[in-house]
Protein backbone atom coordinates (compact mmCIF):
# COMPACT_ATOMS: atom_id res chain seq x y z
CA UNK A 1 0.00 0.00 0.00
CA UNK A 2 1.39 3.64 -0.84
CA UNK A 3 2.40 5.22 1.92
CA UNK A 4 2.95 2.36 4.09
CA UNK A 5 6.73 0.66 4.78
CA UNK A 6 7.37 -2.47 3.96
CA UNK A 7 7.89 -3.63 7.77
CA UNK A 8 4.60 -2.92 8.42
CA UNK A 9 2.96 -4.55 5.54
CA UNK A 10 5.00 -7.40 6.51
CA UNK A 11 3.78 -7.65 10.12
CA UNK A 12 0.01 -7.66 8.65
CA UNK A 13 1.00 -10.42 6.47
CA UNK A 14 2.71 -12.35 9.11
CA UNK A 15 -0.62 -12.31 11.48
CA UNK A 16 -2.53 -13.47 8.30
CA UNK A 17 -0.12 -16.32 7.79
CA UNK A 18 -0.86 -17.28 11.50
CA UNK A 19 -4.43 -17.65 10.67
CA UNK A 20 -4.38 -19.22 6.99
CA UNK A 21 -2.09 -22.18 9.47
CA UNK A 22 -4.69 -22.23 12.20
CA UNK A 23 -7.46 -22.82 9.40
CA UNK A 24 -5.36 -25.77 7.97
CA UNK A 25 -4.33 -26.98 11.62
CA UNK A 26 -6.54 -26.34 14.06
CA UNK A 27 -10.04 -25.66 12.33
CA UNK A 28 -9.78 -27.75 9.15
CA UNK A 29 -11.39 -24.93 7.01
CA UNK A 30 -8.78 -25.28 4.51
CA UNK A 31 -6.76 -28.12 3.22
CA UNK A 32 -3.49 -26.15 2.61
CA UNK A 33 -2.29 -22.17 3.24
CA UNK A 34 -1.99 -20.27 0.28
CA UNK A 35 2.06 -19.35 -0.06
CA UNK A 36 2.60 -15.50 1.38
CA UNK A 37 5.55 -13.61 -0.20
CA UNK A 38 6.84 -11.11 2.16
CA UNK A 39 8.01 -7.96 0.89
CA UNK A 40 11.83 -6.69 1.42
CA UNK A 41 13.12 -4.93 4.14
CA UNK A 42 15.77 -2.85 4.14
CA UNK A 43 18.63 -3.87 7.12
CA UNK A 44 17.65 -1.90 10.25
CA UNK A 45 20.00 0.57 11.44
CA UNK A 46 21.66 0.47 14.60
CA UNK A 47 22.92 3.71 15.91
CA UNK A 48 24.85 3.49 19.65
CA UNK A 49 27.05 5.90 21.30
CA UNK A 50 30.70 5.28 22.61
CA UNK A 51 30.87 5.05 26.76
CA UNK A 52 32.55 8.67 26.39
CA UNK A 53 29.90 9.93 23.55
CA UNK A 54 27.01 8.92 26.47
CA UNK A 55 28.77 10.89 29.15
CA UNK A 56 29.11 13.50 27.16
CA UNK A 57 24.89 13.86 26.38
CA UNK A 58 24.21 13.31 30.65
CA UNK A 59 26.56 16.27 31.23
CA UNK A 60 24.76 18.11 28.41
CA UNK A 61 20.88 17.46 29.15
CA UNK A 62 18.68 18.78 31.95
CA UNK A 63 18.29 16.91 35.53
CA UNK A 64 15.33 15.04 34.26
CA UNK A 65 16.18 14.02 30.94
CA UNK A 66 19.58 13.16 32.29
CA UNK A 67 18.06 10.61 35.01
CA UNK A 68 16.21 8.84 32.21
CA UNK A 69 18.81 8.62 29.96
CA UNK A 70 21.08 7.03 32.25
CA UNK A 71 18.60 4.61 33.99
CA UNK A 72 17.70 3.75 29.56
CA UNK A 73 21.39 3.17 29.47
CA UNK A 74 20.98 0.73 32.09
CA UNK A 75 18.07 -1.04 31.83
CA UNK A 76 17.75 -1.06 28.06
CA UNK A 77 14.31 0.02 28.55
CA UNK A 78 11.68 1.16 25.91
CA UNK A 79 11.00 5.13 26.58
CA UNK A 80 7.25 4.87 27.45
CA UNK A 81 8.62 1.99 29.81
CA UNK A 82 10.92 4.58 31.47
CA UNK A 83 8.81 7.42 30.95
CA UNK A 84 5.31 5.81 33.07
CA UNK A 85 7.36 3.80 35.35
CA UNK A 86 5.63 4.12 38.67
CA UNK A 87 6.99 3.42 42.34
CA UNK A 88 5.19 0.66 42.79
CA UNK A 89 7.13 -1.32 39.69
CA UNK A 90 10.31 -0.58 42.14
CA UNK A 91 11.88 -2.97 44.59
CA UNK A 92 15.04 -0.95 45.55
CA UNK A 93 16.17 -3.86 48.21
CA UNK A 94 15.33 -6.71 45.93
CA UNK A 95 16.89 -4.30 42.79
CA UNK A 96 14.52 -4.99 39.98
CA UNK A 97 11.85 -3.45 38.59
CA UNK A 98 8.85 -5.18 36.30
CA UNK A 99 6.74 -3.99 33.53
CA UNK A 100 2.98 -5.25 33.61
CA UNK A 101 2.14 -6.97 30.70
CA UNK A 102 -0.33 -4.33 29.38
CA UNK A 103 2.77 -1.87 29.01
CA UNK A 104 5.25 -4.22 27.37
CA UNK A 105 5.36 -4.46 23.38
CA UNK A 106 4.67 -8.20 23.32
CA UNK A 107 2.10 -7.42 25.85
CA UNK A 108 4.29 -10.14 28.26
CA UNK A 109 5.09 -8.85 32.00
CA UNK A 110 8.69 -7.64 32.15
CA UNK A 111 11.12 -8.52 35.24
CA UNK A 112 14.10 -5.90 35.47
CA UNK A 113 17.13 -6.85 37.39
CA UNK A 114 18.64 -3.79 38.50
CA UNK A 115 22.40 -1.88 38.46
CA UNK A 116 23.91 -0.43 41.44
CA UNK A 117 23.96 2.79 39.19
CA UNK A 118 20.11 2.16 38.09
CA UNK A 119 19.63 1.62 41.96
CA UNK A 120 21.29 4.84 42.25
CA UNK A 121 19.41 7.10 39.90
CA UNK A 122 16.16 5.97 41.37
CA UNK A 123 17.24 6.34 44.97
CA UNK A 124 17.58 10.11 43.76
CA UNK A 125 14.18 10.36 42.40
CA UNK A 126 12.51 9.38 45.94
CA UNK A 127 10.06 12.17 47.23
CA UNK A 128 9.93 14.04 43.57
CA UNK A 129 6.70 12.16 42.86
CA UNK A 130 4.07 9.59 45.05
CA UNK A 131 3.58 7.73 41.64
CA UNK A 132 5.84 8.40 39.11
CA UNK A 133 9.68 7.58 39.19
CA UNK A 134 10.47 10.27 36.76
CA UNK A 135 8.94 13.68 36.41
CA UNK A 136 9.60 16.92 35.25
CA UNK A 137 9.03 19.90 37.63
CA UNK A 138 7.03 18.08 39.86
CA UNK A 139 4.56 16.80 36.71
CA UNK A 140 4.43 13.45 35.67
CA UNK A 141 4.21 11.42 33.20
CA UNK A 142 7.10 13.23 31.55
CA UNK A 143 5.24 13.73 28.07
CA UNK A 144 8.20 14.50 25.75
CA UNK A 145 11.60 13.32 25.61
CA UNK A 146 12.78 14.20 22.36
CA UNK A 147 12.03 17.86 21.95
CA UNK A 148 14.72 21.14 22.18
CA UNK A 149 17.04 20.28 25.10
CA UNK A 150 17.42 16.72 23.75
CA UNK A 151 18.47 18.09 20.07
CA UNK A 152 20.62 21.01 21.28
CA UNK A 153 22.25 18.59 23.50
CA UNK A 154 23.08 16.50 21.13
CA UNK A 155 24.26 19.45 18.57
CA UNK A 156 26.23 20.84 21.42
CA UNK A 157 28.21 17.06 21.77
CA UNK A 158 28.75 16.66 17.46
CA UNK A 159 26.25 13.58 17.83
CA UNK A 160 24.01 13.09 14.24
CA UNK A 161 21.67 10.98 13.68
CA UNK A 162 20.70 9.62 17.26
CA UNK A 163 17.25 8.92 18.26
CA UNK A 164 16.16 8.29 22.08
CA UNK A 165 15.20 4.50 20.92
CA UNK A 166 18.69 4.45 20.00
CA UNK A 167 19.66 4.21 23.75
CA UNK A 168 18.50 0.94 23.78
CA UNK A 169 20.82 -0.13 21.19
CA UNK A 170 23.33 1.24 22.84
CA UNK A 171 22.76 -0.91 25.88
CA UNK A 172 22.51 -3.50 23.80
CA UNK A 173 25.53 -2.81 22.27
CA UNK A 174 27.45 -2.17 25.83
CA UNK A 175 26.10 -5.63 26.66
CA UNK A 176 27.63 -8.10 23.33
CA UNK A 177 30.89 -5.73 23.36
CA UNK A 178 31.40 -6.44 27.20
CA UNK A 179 30.62 -10.33 26.31
CA UNK A 180 27.18 -11.08 27.38
CA UNK A 181 25.96 -13.80 25.97
CA UNK A 182 23.63 -13.23 23.14
CA UNK A 183 21.07 -15.65 24.94
CA UNK A 184 20.93 -13.59 28.19
CA UNK A 185 20.56 -10.13 25.96
CA UNK A 186 17.65 -11.82 24.41
CA UNK A 187 16.04 -12.10 28.22
CA UNK A 188 17.28 -8.93 29.41
CA UNK A 189 15.92 -7.11 26.82
CA UNK A 190 12.63 -9.42 26.09
CA UNK A 191 12.89 -9.60 22.51
CA UNK A 192 10.64 -12.71 21.38
CA UNK A 193 13.39 -14.26 19.02
CA UNK A 194 16.86 -14.50 18.71
CA UNK A 195 16.85 -13.24 15.07
CA UNK A 196 15.81 -9.98 17.07
CA UNK A 197 19.35 -10.05 18.93
CA UNK A 198 21.52 -11.28 16.15
CA UNK A 199 21.65 -8.04 14.70
CA UNK A 200 24.15 -6.95 17.60
CA UNK A 201 26.03 -10.05 17.02
CA UNK A 202 28.95 -8.41 14.72
CA UNK A 203 29.35 -6.29 17.51
CA UNK A 204 31.46 -9.18 19.55
CA UNK A 205 34.99 -10.27 18.40
CA UNK A 206 36.20 -11.91 21.73
CA UNK A 207 35.68 -15.22 20.19
CA UNK A 208 37.70 -14.28 16.89
CA UNK A 209 40.73 -12.68 18.69
CA UNK A 210 42.86 -15.80 19.04
CA UNK A 211 42.69 -15.95 15.33
CA UNK A 212 43.80 -12.86 13.91
CA UNK A 213 47.64 -13.07 14.36
CA UNK A 214 47.51 -17.26 12.57
CA UNK A 215 47.96 -14.50 8.78
CA UNK A 216 50.15 -11.75 10.76
CA UNK A 217 53.21 -11.08 8.21
CA UNK A 218 53.83 -7.96 8.72
CA UNK A 219 56.82 -6.45 11.26
CA UNK A 220 56.97 -2.48 12.38
CA UNK A 221 60.07 -1.09 12.43
CA UNK A 222 61.08 2.39 13.18
CA UNK A 223 60.54 5.42 15.92
CA UNK A 224 57.42 7.47 15.53
CA UNK A 225 56.74 6.63 12.08
CA UNK A 226 57.47 3.55 11.42
CA UNK A 227 57.90 1.33 8.18
CA UNK A 228 56.39 -1.86 7.40
CA UNK A 229 57.92 -4.46 5.89
CA UNK A 230 57.13 -8.16 5.04
CA UNK A 231 58.44 -11.06 6.67
CA UNK A 232 59.93 -13.78 5.23
CA UNK A 233 57.34 -16.82 6.03
CA UNK A 234 59.46 -19.99 6.13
Amino acid sequence: AEGVANASVNRLLQCVRVILRRAVNDWEWLDRAPKIRFLHEPTRRIRWLTREQAERLIAELPEHLAAMVRFSLETGLRKSNVTELQWSQVDLEARRAWIHPDQAKARKAIGVPLSSTAVVVLRQQIGRHPDYVFTYKGHAPVVQVNGKAWKAALARCGIEDFRWHDLRHTWASWHVQAGTPLFALQELGSWESPEMVQRYAHLSTEHLAGYVDRVSGLRVIGGTEATIQLRARK
